[in-house]
């Protein structure tokens, strides 16, 4: 429990890797500060299970992520993980699609650390957690705005880690590759029709295909280094990129 008497904030938090952060920190004795969308009652159970706050925000805007800060409260620990994915051709690219996917996946990193870091400083301590992707050291096509944003977000960890690592706070990314959550999961239907395939088959030739352990990265994977960057005996991790991607990115 030596993450008591800290509160976290993770965002993207009502599923997935961002639940699964929020869990482990929470084992730890960290207060959690839910942010996401979902089913009401479920969020409920979830802040009833974790003895935790919810506040919902639009983080695709500056107000949202302002009153979403405002209503954590000051925070030790940050972890920005909310995004979402658009897959087109660069030329068919919705203009409206990369804003928001540069709102959300970039720049709500920005507005939230911006926010955080003069109470990190003033308590001398803090941790900043970014959720990247393997897509923040290499490409796919068809995912223009997703690849800037992280590769963006990588940048951004790196130049704050800069700036605020003599007072105590540390800045890094977790890089996953495909991790089995829902979102994940519910893909394989489609793709399965659209490309005549077995679900087999776009399990290993489609989404494990680069994966050289041909394992899906589990969600507790992620929460588990979430953790260990939360130690002590991680304050001179900063400015890092970890990469838990199965190999994907080693080539």
């Amino acid at each position: 429990m030596f993450l008591s008497g800290k509160r976290a904030l993770v965002t993207g938090s009502t599923s997935g890797i961002g639940l699964a952060v929020a869990r482990a920190l929470r084992a730890e004795g960290a207060e959690v500060v839910l942010s996401g969308f979902g089913d009401e009652d479920e969020i409920a159970r979830l802040c009833t299970t974790l003895s935790a706050r919810h506040v919902p925000a639009d983080l695709t805007t500056r107000e949202g992520c302002e009153a979403l800060m405002a209503g954590a409260g000051d925070v030790d620990i940050l972890v920005n993980n909310a995004g979402m994915q658009h897959v087109s051709p660069v030329e068919d690219f919705p203009p409206e699609k990369w804003d928001l996917l540069l709102a959300l996946n970039l720049t709500a990193a920005f507005h939230t650390i911006r926010l955080a870091v003069p109470y990190m400083k003033v308590s001398g301590w803090g941790r900043i957690i970014n959720t990247a992707s393997a897509h923040s050291k290499v490409a796919s096509p068809f995912k223009a705005a997703y690849n800037a944003a992280k590769h963006g977000l990588d940048g951004l960890t790196k130049t704050v880690a800069l700036e605020v690592a003599d007072r105590g706070i540390t800045v890094n990314c977790i890089s996953p590759g495909y991790v089995w959550t829902p979102l994940v999961e519910n893909q394989i239907p489609d793709t399965m029709k659209a490309r005549g395939m077995t679900r087999e088959q776009v399990v290993n030739d489609v989404l494990l295909v680069k994966q050289a352990t041909r394992k899906f990265v589990q969600p507790e994977e992620i929460g588990a280094l979430a953790v260990f960057l939360c130690r002590e005996e991680a304050q001179n991790v900063t400015g890092a990129n970890w990469s838990v991607d199965g190999g994907w990115t080693a080539e």
